[in-house]
């Protein structure tokens, strides 16, 4: 295998609903695929989370915790108007606090790191930054900073934006005109015209904030002209390449550690202006700095999900089958952004002849939108399948029957079949456990209560994909490191690679240690996002491993006198077939004294004659009080089919991650605006309600038992961000179900809910 060259193709890889050419290495061989059939131990398997004692104890290496010898603190002056031009930054009074170190403004800041701008464009919008010896410190001095800003015209919606002078955003190849993007497939207007049954309407969906539980984190330190940072990261070689480049040094001289993190949902992907000013005032300082974003920075500077306005026109035969799909979408992306919207779902989940989507999207002086577990999917399902509800009263049909009788058989945008979709098998099964058609309308004994039934189904793009590479060793002691420079999230991507990378040596769990998170320790792995992390590793980690594994065995071949090819592996030894000889793989590598066996293997190509998709159905029941408008969800039955599960309890959680973060947009999350001044109303975790335990229903997170062989080798795909994409839609659904009466605006707080019933 050694012998044979390298080979370098182009392929396309689908991310968050970007497509992307790339440049990847065709793997050395492709091992024999794992099918549904094939006999595992510990792929497959509940398999305890090798990093849970340490998170349970609080020992888990968040950046956050980090404390290094002498570390510095730092804090970020902000913005407080929408639009305007900075006049003045005074520092005085802060530079005389006690423990401050230094103080950074845009004349200290190289001009690539397009850290601080004399330009304002929205709220919150950092303008400089202040370093001291504690975290108070620093916070103190950073409101003692006077910064002088003549205010401008700003707009902070989309009709405010389309009646003046457009908002520029900070990236200039990131521009749009002011048409809409249109796509569409046959002719939608003769279709709707020649429809038995047309229904109209329009839904509104909500800015949501991503709300991690551990903000957005830096600690930069430099050693001479090596710079390590340990940042709260979904992408570690992302933030070093961004750095490096941002900072004008070469990639050799940067490192990024990401031990651990505590959440990430798409805000994460890159460096930010934390990690350049902890760099900064590291370098101008000759001390480790740390800049950890507080509550509201990262409620108005890190990201949202932008806000839309949907509205939806569906044209059906008289049975039920869909002919026409037609969709008009604003979307307000902030002062960046890219031009992802709702549109996509439309084209891809139901079987239609004819789709058509119009979507515009506007810059406005808010801060820039960022990719947010299952960005364009989430907001798009709400108004597609709230549509399908509205179609299946007008045709009186049930809405599940009407779901099923448009079930994509093929990807009609690009005319090319699943490699697998098992969505009707996920609605039967999904019906059977949740007993739609059972439910009752009223609560015995509570007049003022109502229950109602929705379902709601999803389609994600999951193939994960290449470049990304594995490198696995054997110890002397027969224990194995597997390494890739991957990060987790808190999905458990440790354990998923111990588990496969076990699997495929014959070794023990206890045998194999992930090691990731370190840019300077293992081969490139991408961004952990679009559900492509365990898709992207899991064929990387398995060839490394069947290349450590047959090393091993040639290696074993002379000490036990027999061909490799009579030799297996199993529960960490190496056995002669059919007899009881053998060796464990301590005994072979200690024989080989610092002979080191090692293993690499990277990531092959996607089909390009096939789309590689997760779907799945979910179904709610809930409860909601016609006097309150209080709305109470009792239960989600969700059923996904995402080919092989490696670890049935962490892909169960990720469900129910995904559904909870999914109830929130049904019900409470929604970021305010003043429009007249663009101010921020419900920054920080009081104000900006998310799910707390009280809130959360009792949910069903099922998989359907399967391996997608024609994916990758593993059987694999993405599960993370298709848990979210029909909650919301199905609560909204179950609202309507209870009331008698459509709730078409998100979030689905009292108000909404006590006007829709006035109605």
């Amino acid at each position: 295998m050694a012998d044979q060259p390298r080979r370098f193709v182009t392929t396309t890889v689908e991310v968050e609903g970007r497509t992307e050419q790339r440049v990847v290495e065709v793997p050395a061989f492709e091992p024999t695929p794992w099918g549904a059939d094939a006999a595992l131990t510990h792929v497959g398997a509940r398999a305890r989370r090798v990093d849970g004692l340490l998170k349970a104890t609080g020992r888990p290496g968040y950046t956050t915790d980090l404390r290094r010898p002498n570390q510095a603190y730092a804090a970020f002056v902000r913005a407080t108007v929408a639009r305007g031009r900075v006049t003045a930054v005074d520092a005085t009074a802060a530079r005389a606090l006690p423990g401050v170190l230094d103080v950074l403004v845009q004349a200290d800041v190289p001009a690539r790191t397009r850290l601080f701008f004399a330009d304002v464009t929205y709220v919150g919008q950092p303008v400089a930054a202040v370093c001291a010896t504690s975290q108070e410190v620093a916070d103190a001095a950073a409101a003692l900073v006077r910064v002088a800003v003549e205010p401008l015209p700003h707009a902070v919606t989309v009709e405010q934006a389309l009646a003046g002078p457009p908002v520029r955003p900070r990236i200039e190849n990131n521009l749009m005109g002011g048409a809409p993007e249109l796509l569409e497939r046959g002719d939608v207007a003769a279709a709707l015209a020649a429809a038995d049954v047309t229904v109209t309407r329009e839904f509104t969906t909500p800015c949501a904030l991503h709300s991690a539980m551990e903000p957005h984190a830096a600690v930069a330190e430099w050693d001479g002209d090596r710079l390590t940072v340990w940042e709260s990261t979904q992408g570690i070689y992302r933030v070093r390449e961004n750095v490096a480049k941002a900072l004008g040094i070469p990639l050799a001289d940067v490192r990024v550690i990401c031990e651990a993190m505590g959440g990430g949902f798409g805000a994460k992907n890159y460096a930010g202006a934390h990690t350049y000013v902890a760099a900064l005032f590291a370098r101008r300082l000759g001390r480790a700095v740390a800049c950890f974003v507080d509550r509201a920075g990262e409620q108005v500077d890190t990201g949202n999900r932008p806000s839309s306005w949907q509205k939806v026109t569906l044209g059906a035969t008289r049975d039920g089958r869909l002919v026409a799909i037609d969709l008009e979408a604003r979307i307000p992306l902030g002062v960046g952004g890219w031009e992802g919207g709702p549109g996509d779902i439309f084209h891809e989940l139901y079987a239609c002849p004819n789709v058509r989507t119009r979507e515009h999207f506007v810059f406005v002086n808010t801060a820039a939108m960022a990719a947010f577990r299952a960005p364009g999917h989430a907001e798009g399902s709400v108004a597609l399948e709230l549509a399908m509800n509205a179609l299946a009263r007008e045709l009186r049909l049930d809405p599940l029957e009407l779901r099923r009788r448009n079930v994509a058989t093929h990807d009609q945008k690009k005319n090319r079949p699943y490699t697998g979709n098992r969505l009707d098998e996920c609605y039967e099964e999904g019906a059977r456990r949740f007993g739609w058609g059972a439910a009752g309308h009223t609560v015995p004994g509570k007049p003022h209560l109502r229950r109602g039934v929705g379902v709601a189904a999803q389609i994600w793009s999951t193939g994960g994909g290449p470049p990304c590479y594995c490198t696995i060793r054997f110890n002397t002691d027969g224990t194995a490191d597997v390494m890739a420079g991957s990060q987790d999230l808190g999905t458990g991507t440790r354990t998923i690679l111990q588990q496969v990378a076990a699997e495929a040596l014959g070794h023990s769990l206890a045998g194999v240690r992930a090691v990731i998170g370190d840019t300077a320790a293992a081969p490139y792995a991408g961004n952990s996002w679009g559900s492509m992390t365990v898709a992207s590793l899991a064929p990387a980690v398995r060839m490394a491993a069947e290349e450590a594994r047959r090393a091993l065995l040639e290696a074993a071949a002379g000490l036990l006198n027999v061909a490799p090819g009579d030799l297996e592996t199993r529960d960490g030894r190496v056995i002669v077939r059919d007899t009881d000889r053998g060796m464990s793989f301590g005994e072979v590598t200690a024989k080989l004294g610092n002979v080191m066996i090692q293993g690499h293997g990277s990531r092959g190509p996607n089909p390009q004659d096939a789309a590689i998709v997760t779907t799945g159905a979910q179904f709610a029941e809930v409860e909601v009080d016609v006097e309150t408008g209080v709305v109470k969800v009792l239960r989600i039955v969700a059923v996904h089919d995402a080919g092989r599960i490696v670890n049935p309890t962490l892909a169960e959680s990720q469900l129910e991650g995904g559904i909870i973060q999914g109830l929130g947009f049904a019900l409470f999350e929604e970021r305010r605006l003043d429009v007249r001044s663009g101010l921020p109303l419900n920054v920080g975790l009081h104000d900006y309600k998310i799910p707390t335990l009280a809130d959360i229903p009792a949910i069903d997170a099922h998989f359907l038992d399967g391996a997608d062989v024609r994916a990758n080798h593993v059987g694999v795909r993405g599960i993370a961000e298709p848990a979210i994409i029909p909650t919301a839609p199905a609560i909204a659904g179950a609202v309507a179900d209870a009331l008698g009466v459509e709730v078409n605006d998100l979030p689905l707080t009292p108000w909404r809910v006590l006007g829709a019933i006035a109605r």
